[in-house]
């Protein structure tokens, strides 16, 4: 019988689905990072099936790294999604875990989970052959540097539920073909060196640039253009490029969220979306550069301390 635990932590999605039908497009990074994304997974369910690991040495495990608000998280999710597409309208899976529900105080409890997740439900649940993608959120939690280790935590429990993480890989890697695990963190440091060593690449996603910032911003303006056609002009606007320079430095989250900060400048436009200006988008974009150089500013002088 499954635990409570794991099945409160786990979510699955067969797809295609409607609500992951937009997510890939919707997260502007660089090409190269989608094109590795498919590219490693197709690849490892490829191989995998055909050839034993002690030969290739795949183990179906993808991790991706960088600041938050990056997007990782979304194309992940949508990594199943877009192999239906790319696997002409094949069905896929996508099974998302929360690590944090698997972490417990409880002597030798999260070793248990652990091991219980990788070794019984997810070999079981993917045992009909459809291509499955397992997301683990902020894997940190979960696969713990364990010389990083902290000395307020039980450290032989923060040994042994790393040590479930790595060998359960190990087996599932020789064992369940159809099933691809891309994993994420912000905090690379924190993840232990021979889970690392265990992915079959490391994908970090940066912080956009200008020309990325301008898409995430026209991409907003351009949804909200559905409903109020007049933005459809702004959208275009060759000034959202100067707008979007003066924003480097914020994440891909943080740049969706400046159409909404500008939308909320003026109660007309808080109340009625469609009359934006491009002043006002200029005017939040050159605020927030205002607070970035201050928060900057703040941590040269406590480091300068």
């Amino acid at each position: 019988m499954t635990s409570v635990a794991i099945t409160e932590a786990v979510r699955t999605t067969e797809c295609p689905a409607a609500r992951l039908a937009r997510s890939w497009d919707r997260v502007i990074v660089e090409p190269t990072v989608k094109t590795r994304l498919i590219n490693h997974t197709l690849l490892a369910l490829s191989l995998r099936r055909d050839f034993a690991f002690e030969a290739t040495a795949v183990h179906g495990l993808i991790t991706l790294i960088g600041p938050p608000g990056t997007g990782k998280t979304t194309l992940a999710r949508a990594v199943p999604q877009q192999l239906s597409v790319v696997m002409s309208g094949a069905r896929t899976r996508l099974v998302e875990v929360k690590p944090h529900g698997l972490m417990s105080s409880e002597h030798g409890r999260s070793q248990q989970l652990v091991d219980e997740l990788l070794t019984d439900y997810l070999p079981a649940l993917a045992d009909d052959g459809v291509p499955t993608v397992v997301l683990l959120d902020e894997v940190e939690s979960m696969a713990v540097a364990r010389s990083e280790a902290s000395l307020n935590a039980n450290p032989v429990d923060v040994h042994r539920a790393t040590d479930a993480v790595l060998t359960g890989m190990d087996e599932l890697a020789g064992t369940t073909p159809d099933m691809v695990f891309i994993v994420t963190s912000n905090f690379v440091r924190g993840l232990d060196d021979a889970f690392l060593s265990r992915s079959d690449v490391v994908i970090e996603i940066a912080l956009p640039g200008a020309e990325a910032i301008a898409a995430i911003i026209a991409d907003v303006i351009s949804t909200l253009a559905e409903r109020y056609p007049p933005l459809r002009a702004i959208a275009e606007a060759a000034q959202l490029h100067a707008i979007a320079a003066e924003c480097v430095g914020i994440d891909g989250r943080q740049a969706r969220k400046l159409v909404a900060q500008a939308l909320a400048r003026d109660v007309e436009t808080s109340a009625d979306p469609g009359r934006l200006t491009l002043a006002q988008l200029r005017d939040e974009a050159h605020d927030l550069r205002g607070r970035l150089d201050a928060d900057r500013g703040q941590v040269k002088r406590v480091r300068a301390a």
